[in-house]
């Protein structure tokens, strides 16, 4: 193989040469027979500078290559760590900052859980006058009779309240047998902090002595939505009022299209 190279070196060198000879003859008025060996040498050793210098220009393209055979043996997987490597190496970001980079990203990109206003405002459809019973919904007690020897707030529903005052003009009213359970109603209500939000005073707190009461109440009001307890008054005011929301612990079935049904309101706006 050597040998070869060398041979083909040789060839390469006189046919230089004598294509050099022959340009330089046609160049100059002096025949080669008038040329003596000094000149000829300078000839000869210019071409071979030439050629040395031309084979260590093409040098550095040949082992490349060549280098692809020589590491053909390897085998796959090495291959492909190489170049996982290679390219770590060439980015510059190792795998602990390109995990910690998609979880900033994750991050980002995960959905931003909406506020109880935000909720409180959806689901309301943008009402503007709301009305609701207190007991069973904003009261623990669920009857009238209770009211009478103890009233008592349920605090996990004052947030959602207030929510709804910054929304909607709210109105609560009950129905009480005494003016006894009238005042207890409404000191509870102060020592719960509700009128403290400003959003409800105590002139927003309505009391009748029957049922039927709270029904006109409702229609005089004409409110977007109504709040309560009692399946009958949810029924008679589905054909006046545009939306109503049924308090019940047990599901019951909707008596008209307009009419949601919820175990409590905490519930209804996704606070439990």
């Amino acid at each position: 193989m050597a040998e070869s190279s060398k041979d083909e070196l040789l060839q390469l060198i006189k046919r230089f040469g004598a294509y050099l000879t022959v340009k330089m003859s046609s160049l100059f008025p002096i025949s080669l027979r008038n040329l003596n060996s000094r000149s000829i040498g300078a000839i000869a050793g210019f071409a071979v500078a030439i050629v040395f210098t031309w084979r260590l220009l093409r040098s550095p393209s040949g082992p490349q290559r060549r280098q692809p055979k020589r590491q053909a043996p390897a085998s796959s997987s090495s291959g492909i760590s190489s170049n996982s490597n290679a390219t770590l190496t060439t980015t510059g970001v190792s795998p602990s900052q390109d995990s910690r980079a998609q979880n900033v990203v994750d991050e980002f990109f995960q959905p931003v859980k909406p506020t109880l206003g935000q909720i409180v405002g959806q689901k309301l459809s943008e009402g503007r006058k709301v009305t609701c019973r207190l007991l069973g919904v904003v009261l623990e007690q669920s009857t009238p009779e209770e009211l009478q020897k103890q009233v008592t707030v349920r605090h996990s529903v004052l947030e959602v309240l207030l929510e709804i005052t910054k929304f909607c003009d709210l109105y609560l009213m009950e129905r009480v047998l005494d003016d006894e359970s009238e005042k207890k109603v409404l000191l509870a209500l102060e020592d719960a902090g509700i009128f403290t939000s400003g959003g409800l005073v105590k002139d927003k707190v309505l009391f009748c002595s029957t049922e039927n009461g709270r029904t006109s109440f409702v229609r005089q009001l004409e409110p977007d939505w109504h709040i309560d307890t009692n399946p009958d008054i949810i029924f008679q005011l589905s054909r006046f009022i545009k939306y109503q929301l049924h308090i019940s612990p047990t599901r019951t079935e909707r008596p008209a299209s307009n009419v949601f049904n919820a175990p409590s309101l905490e519930q209804f706006f996704g606070c439990v």
